[in-house]
């Protein structure tokens, strides 16, 4: 090369790197302009124009509880592809098993003698109808008998009879009223009370050589008008409503104030009697959805970013902060992504999962059905621990989450990044919702762990978990988090490694119940 050409090609190239790095520099304010547009417009919409409680009164207060099996739960389903579709976000029902089919109706439950009271009292879930019937009988309690054999002895004695199968709570304040008011002695002693009650009822069911399950099933057969229980939860106010063992009488679950009544007028020999009506339908076998909505990805199509809430609930309530507030959050999450983050880098998908209070079945079956999606997750980030604003994040033992989860955090506003703790790496989740049916399979599933709201108490799975315990504004955190979180995982450059932690024990896959509530 000749020297004139040399520096010719010398003073191009100082011309030219000034420009190159001005382009560059460009590109990456354009970029970091980019980014906190998007996250702007999240925080904005949702501070000024935010939908969760229009969202909150149609499905509580309008469609109600969503119990696997029952109408209402497909009714949300078709709801929700509903206001996915109102959004222009694609969404479909996904057919994943089978349930019993099962509806409530209504309840009426009556002291008549010795006095004259209505009674609080719940059916439980699947608990079978009276039909247009209404049985008044006497109240009996299940005795302490000394084994099996007086037991049997017994049994006859039920006939006709409504039988309480529960103990009889000695408070029905909770701990922390006491706390607050009590002598210290008098507290212990309560306490102690409390524990010996709970220890002899114990052994009183095991003496009749049943189980809490299969008892009820045996006063059934013995020709008992119905089974009455109590499952305080610990809380003014509050019982725990599950589902029905019997199949021809009724399971009543009788408020603690009421069902101490009825005990303590029984055991002084005052024979109670009530008046009970109950309806319910049964509906055969059903089949059982999974709500799916999909934002396209537009560069990496077949990469996936996972939303994730379980959508059934129990019903005796009306499933709000169990778990509706989490399918709320992420609904609202997808609706501001569709706003402002239309067309992502990767798919973004929502999952709202059914019969995940009978064992993670809805999520279960998706990753045995969806191994595509599955071993192209990018992240999956669920919620589902009541109202609260989120205040944990943990690794679940992926070695590399500490980095990638780190840095889609810092993108998170202030106000909401600096109240989560996080735990690297974690310990893998192997129960609980849903995000553990994909680390069972190493998948990074992980969970948006929120503020505690006695939320065991007072709503998990109670009679009283309805819209009004739903905290609005903790709930608009967690959806511009969701829906950040989503946004840093798809525009991420890299894809996720899912490395796990050493010495630490990893759950194994379950496979899914797809059909349930069935006698075999």
């Amino acid at each position: 090369m000749k020297t004139t050409d040399l520096n010719l090609l010398t003073n191009c190239w100082r011309k030219a790197v000034p420009l190159m790095v001005s382009a560059l520099l460009c590109c990456g304010m354009s970029q970091a302009q980019s980014s906190k547009a998007v996250i702007d417009g999240i925080m904005q919409e949702e501070t000024n124009n935010s939908q969760l409680e229009k969202l909150a009164h149609e499905l509580f207060d309008g469609i109600g509880p969503r119990l696997v099996g029952t109408p209402q739960m497909k009714q949300a389903n078709d709801w929700a592809v509903a206001k996915y579709k109102s959004w222009n976000i694609d969404a479909h029902n996904e057919k994943w098993g089978e349930w019993r089919g099962w509806e409530r109706g209504i309840s009426h439950i009556d002291m008549v003698s010795p006095r004259v009271k209505s009674l609080e009292g719940t059916q439980l879930a699947w608990s079978p109808g009276m039909g247009k019937k209404t049985v008044s009988a006497e109240v009996i309690i299940l005795p302490d008998l000394a084994d099996s054999v007086a037991f049997q002895q017994w049994l006859p004695k039920v006939k006709g009879k409504f039988v309480m199968i529960s103990m009889c709570q000695p408070t029905g304040r909770p701990d922390y009223n006491w706390q607050e008011f009590a002598l210290k002695e008098s507290f212990e002693k309560m306490k102690a009370e409390r524990t010996a009650a709970t220890d002899a009822w114990r052994k009183r069911i095991s003496k009749t050589g049943y189980t809490s399950r299969t008892l009820p099933v045996a006063l059934e057969k013995a020709g008992a008008a119905g089974i009455l229980t109590n499952n305080w939860s610990a809380g003014f106010g509050v019982d725990k409503i599950f589902g029905a063992y019997t199949k021809i009488i009724p399971t009543v679950d009788i408020a603690l104030e009421d069902y101490g009544m009825l005990y303590r007028l029984s055991e002084s020999g005052g024979k109670p009697v009530i008046s009970m009506h109950t309806e319910s339908k049964e509906l055969g076998v059903v089949p059982t959805f999974n709500t799916i909505a999909e934002i396209k990805g537009s560069e990496k199509p077949n990469e996936y970013v996972m939303l994730s809430a379980h959508f059934d609930s129990w019903d005796g309530g009306t499933g709000a902060t169990d778990n509706g507030t989490g399918t709320l959050t992420m609904m609202e999450a997808m609706r501001l992504l569709k706003k402002y983050y239309p067309h992502p880098k990767r798919t973004i998908l929502v999952g709202h999962w059914g019969s995940e209070e009978e064992g993670l079945n809805g999520s279960r079956a998706f990753v045995e059905d969806h191994p595509e999606i599955v071993q192209n997750l990018q992240a999956l980030f669920n919620q589902d621990n009541g109202t609260g604003r989120v205040v944990n994040l943990s690794g679940q033992g992926f070695v590399e989450a500490k980095d990638y989860l780190t840095r889609w955090l810092a993108a998170v506003p202030d106000t909401i990044k600096n109240r989560i703790k996080t735990n690297f790496p974690g310990q893998p989740g192997g129960g609980g919702s849903d995000f553990a049916s994909f680390v069972a399979v190493g998948a990074p599933g992980f969970s948006l762990s929120s503020l505690n709201w006695s939320y065991g108490s007072y709503t998990w799975h109670t009679n009283r978990d309805t819209y009004d315990k739903v905290v609005f504004d903790d709930l608009k955190n967690n959806a511009i988090l969701a829906a950040v979180m989503a946004y840093m995982a798809s525009e991420d450059p890299a894809k996720t490694t899912n490395t796990k932690t050493e010495g630490i024990k990893w759950p194994v896959q379950v496979k899914a119940t797809r059909r349930g509530g069935l006698d075999k």
